[in-house]
Order: structure tokens, then sequence, then C-alpha cells
């Protein structure tokens, strides 16, 4: 029986959370509500608090499932570009963009999740600690494929300033994921990384709108030149 109530409970918290992101598709994750969720699966209003408490703890859910979904989906591309090429042929390069189109893909197909990890904040929600491990599945992706390029003697096309302010905090980063890659690497890779998703967030907010036709081919295209500034060695 026990067995029994888990998985019903397991379906039900996996349609509010899917009726959550219907909701946010068409009205944004400002306007989430527990209520019109409620009534969307038929529940009592007073049931689907015992699923979440709160709408905060709802966004929490979703937002650690974004997370996931897009970390697994960087994990899985840089494996299979591995994979599917030759120990000579797959190297940072080939694996960064690789992942970076994984990202943008997985981003064109989830839109409303996208826009709740890397949009507008919710106003008066919090992301608390339970989101901290989910959200760096992705940035460790990049740092791997980083520390690769360093070991293999890649050095930024223009070398960017380590402002001495910053440098505590590379220190810290280095110690919190065990990246061996030097200050100048590091800060190249924080540069590709903002490079990647403020293109991504071009294409998906609209801002290349009856300025640029093919988004895809001039997303391709921008993502050749982040792996050309960090990765090429």
């Amino acid at each position: 029986m026990a067995g029994y109530r888990e998985r019903v409970r397991a379906e039900l918290t996996a349609d509010i959370k899917a009726s959550a992101r219907r909701q946010m598709e068409v009205d944004g994750a400002n306007q989430l509500s527990l209520r019109s969720i409620a009534r969307e699966l038929g529940m009592a209003s007073s049931a689907i608090y015992r699923y979440f408490p709160s709408r905060d703890e709802l966004l929490t859910a979703l937002i650690v499932d974004a997370y996931n979904e897009l970390g697994e989906v960087a994990e899985r591309a840089d494996a299979d570009a591995d994979a599917n090429a030759n120990a000579a042929d797959c190297d940072p390069a080939t694996r960064f963009t690789a992942v970076a189109l994984a990202a943008y893909h997985w981003a064109r197909r989830h839109p409303s999740q996208y826009s709740l990890l890397f949009g507008t904040p919710v106003p008066g929600y919090a992301a608390p600690d339970d989101t901290i491990g989910p959200a760096t599945r992705f940035t460790l992706v990049l740092l791997r494929i980083l520390d690769a390029a360093s070991q293999l003697g890649s050095v930024p096309t223009v070398a960017p300033t380590v402002p001495a302010s910053v440098e505590p905090d590379l220190h810290h980063l280095r110690a919190l994921t065990g990246t061996t890659s030097n200050d100048t690497m590091l800060i190249a890779g924080l540069q590709v990384w903002t490079g990647l998703f403020g293109a991504i967030s071009f294409v998906l907010f609209g801002q290349f709108k009856n300025v640029i036709t093919d988004v895809d081919a001039l997303f391709e295209s921008i993502v050749s030149v982040l792996a050309r500034q960090v990765f090429d060695h």
C-alpha cells in the first residue's frame, strides 16, 4: 500500500509541475498560481498544498528540474562528442561546440524553463541552497573542457586582464570545483560562458527580430568565434 501511495504522489507531483510549466509558457513565472493549477487538474485548492505548501516551493522544484535537465543535456553532449570523434579530433573546441549547441537547442525547445533560469527574476522569490548543486552541473562541464584546453596549452586569443579584486573569487572557485585552469584561462572561460548564454538569450527573447532571419546560423557562427577565442590550441 505504501508503494502505491508513493507512486500516486509521484504521478500527481509530476502532473502539478507539468501544469505549472504550461502556465509559465502562457503567462510567465510571475503569474504562477497554485490555485489555477489545482483548477486545471480538478483538485481541491487545499489538496495541492499537501504537495507544494507554497508557490516558492513549486518554483524551486521547477528550477531544480530545469537546471538538472540542462546539466544532463550538457553532460550527454560532451560525452557523445568524446565517443563519436577520433581522439585527435575531440579537442576542447569540438567539445565546447557540441555542448553549446545542445544547450541552445534545449533552450529553444523549453523557452519557459530557460527563462525561469536566465530571464527576469520572479519578484519576491529567492532561490534556496537546494538549487546550487543542479545549477553547477552545466558550469562543471565547461570547466572540464577549459581544464582540458589548459592542459593542451591553449592560450586565449586576446589575454584578458585579471583584476586584483577578482583573484580571491577565482581562488575560491578553484577550491570549490577542483578546476586546474589559471586565472587568465578562468577569466576567458567566464567571458565565453557569458557570451554563450547572452547569445541564447538574445535569440530566445527576440533581440535579433527584424535584424537577423536565420538566427540558428548566426548562433552557430557566434559559437565558432567563442570556441576559437579560448579552446583552440
